[in-house]
């Protein structure tokens, strides 16, 4: 893709970046609403992380430490929802915001009234979810899953919850109509949509499952409320309502959730890989079509969260094959990654440490996800401590790895100075040690039967929870460090110049696409005069 300058073709009219509270405040410029998200997404992270080293410091050692079982429960459901819904899926949408109008040469985001909107809203949500602690009996204590009749008997923090969660999806409804629509109609001359970046791909696909599920979260917990208030038995068993089909809306949603919340990581890695293998990426049309099956695949598994409640044997079976069919795509991401790298030129900078180390941990996650797919295993490990460490391997050692490497590989491009290369390499040792001490001996707890979500627990379980929560603490400290070590010095302007291609070697191969040509700082209004790319489609060039 041979980029030139088109003369003919205009773009926004050049004007004076807005300054002080005000370019936050009515922001339009995607880049400074991309900053927004992540600056959001990662104060909520930190707040979510430290709900859970309450978890882990209560679960140190057996007996009630320092917290009653209520309190405890409230702990972990908001850490759920906290992470899931403010930190992972705003962080996911500011690398869009970031990334897929430099990648397609586009001026802006589509709507940038509403993209600024689409943010703005998360911040009320946001500050309601946290603020159930101080209500009346205290912040919901239903799991992050909210199952019915649990949410029926919740005091008012219930309600602040739901109408935050509504909130929240308006935000991601918004957020991912705008993304199809500058993915759709905003690329550059020339670039078609298998010329496009995975990354793109990646989120153009996600939009779409967000805009297909977002609406059955809202409806299942419309009616949670309406059952609170309004005289409705949708959930009510005792007056006819089934509890379980509460569980069977949720998981519609909550399936497909999963997949937004590791689409977008895929794209990422798939930048990342090819960049410091000094090669192309392996397969990039099967990738593609790799991640259209997984969103599709995805609405047909949301059972396997269900199999011990009763269902008969053929839809056992059904969701069983199913959720082992899906692993099909993933496998074929993880085996072109590991293709892209062999016989490359490989270097190990922290983006790519972090890629390596996401494409193996995530292929244990993706292991044992297949171990709980099957029936007749999941009807042992059903809720103990074996899910939490699968998800936890799929989500933290997922998306959130993910993400660092495209901090990591973006920043000098968002930021114009390098991070510290040394401080990067400690961040990510630390994180992946500390990490799996935490983890991997939740594995054993839940096979040797330790439920989850429980305050206490017998003596037998003592060792290795004390080994989990020595290395939480761990990880919890080492992204205190990536905060004040490697974000807040390069968001400062601390460090060496960047070059406009930090990541190519001496031959010019390294990282390719449209945001390598613009320069590092990216300037506030990009393409001025959109590129247009010639039909090779090979590669950029200046």
């Amino acid at each position: 893709m041979t980029a030139v300058l088109d003369p003919t073709v205009h773009g926004h009219e050049s004007h004076d970046s807005p300054s002080g509270w005000r370019r936050w405040v009515y922001a339009t410029n995607h880049k400074d609403i991309g900053t927004l998200y992540l600056v959001f997404s990662f104060t909520m992270f930190m707040v979510g992380g430290v709900l859970a080293l309450l978890i882990r410091a209560e679960l140190f050692q057996p007996g009630l430490q320092l917290f009653n079982p209520e309190l405890f429960n409230q702990l972990t459901s908001m850490h759920g929802l906290i992470m899931v819904f403010g930190a992972i899926m705003p962080a996911f949408v500011g690398f869009a915001n970031w990334m897929v109008p430099l990648q397609i040469g586009a001026g802006d985001m589509a709507f940038a009234r509403m993209n600024n909107l689409s943010f703005w809203l998360l911040v009320p949500a946001a500050a309601m979810l946290v603020l159930t602690f101080f209500l009346p009996g205290g912040a919901p204590a239903a799991g992050w899953t909210m199952y019915a009749p649990l949410t029926l008997q919740m005091g008012p923090s219930m309600d602040f919850a739901i109408f935050a969660l509504h909130i929240m999806g308006a935000s991601s409804i918004m957020g991912s109509i705008n993304i199809i629509v500058t993915i759709l109609n905003m690329r550059a001359p020339g670039m078609t949509l298998l010329k496009m970046p995975l990354f793109c791909w990646a989120w153009l696909i996600t939009a779409y499952l967000l805009i297909a599920v977002m609406p059955v979260l809202a409806g299942a917990i419309t009616m949670t409320l309406t059952d609170r208030h309004f005289g409705t038995t949708f959930f009510n068993p005792s007056a006819g309502g089934d509890p379980v089909m509460f569980q069977h809306l949720f998981w519609f949603f909550g399936h497909p959730e999963v997949y937004i919340m590791i689409l977008p990581a895929f794209g990422i890695i798939s930048h990342v890989v090819p960049a410091f293998s000094r090669k192309p990426l392996f397969g990039y049309t099967s990738m593609v079509y790799a991640l259209a099956a997984i969103a599709v695949l995805s609405f047909i598994v949301w059972a396997h969260h269900m199999f011990t409640t009763g269902m008969p044997v053929t839809g056992q079976l059904f969701f069983m094959y199913a959720t082992m069919v899906i692993a099909v795509p993933t496998a074929v991401k993880i085996f072109n990654w590991i293709a892209t790298m062999w016989q490359g030129s490989l270097t190990f900078e922290t983006p790519m440490l972090f890629a390596i180390g996401f494409i193996f941990v995530f292929t244990i996650g993706g292991f044992t996800g297949l171990i709980l797919a099957l029936a007749p295993i999941d009807l042992l490990l059903q809720d103990t401590y074996y899910v939490v460490a699968h998800f936890h391997y799929v989500l933290v050692a997922g998306s959130l790895f993910a993400m660092f490497a495209g901090f990591y590989y973006w920043s000098p491009k968002w930021t114009g100075v390098m991070y510290n290369e040394r401080r990067g390499q400690i961040h990510f040792w630390t994180s992946i040690i500390s990490f799996n001490i935490a983890f991997f001996p939740m594995h054993f707890l839940g096979l040797a039967g330790m439920p989850r979500r429980y305050a206490d627990y017998p003596m037998q379980f003592a060792d290795f929870n004390e080994v989990a929560t020595i290395g939480a603490f761990g990880f919890g400290l080492s992204q205190v460090y990536f905060l004040f070590a490697v974000v807040l010095p390069v968001m400062r302007g601390h460090g060496q110049p960047a070059p406009q291609r930090p990541w190519n070697d001496p031959d010019g191969r390294g990282a390719h696409g449209l945001e390598w040509e613009v320069p590092s700082p990216a300037p506030h209004h990009t393409y001025e005069t959109p590129p247009r790319l010639d039909a090779a489609g090979e590669h950029v060039l200046g």
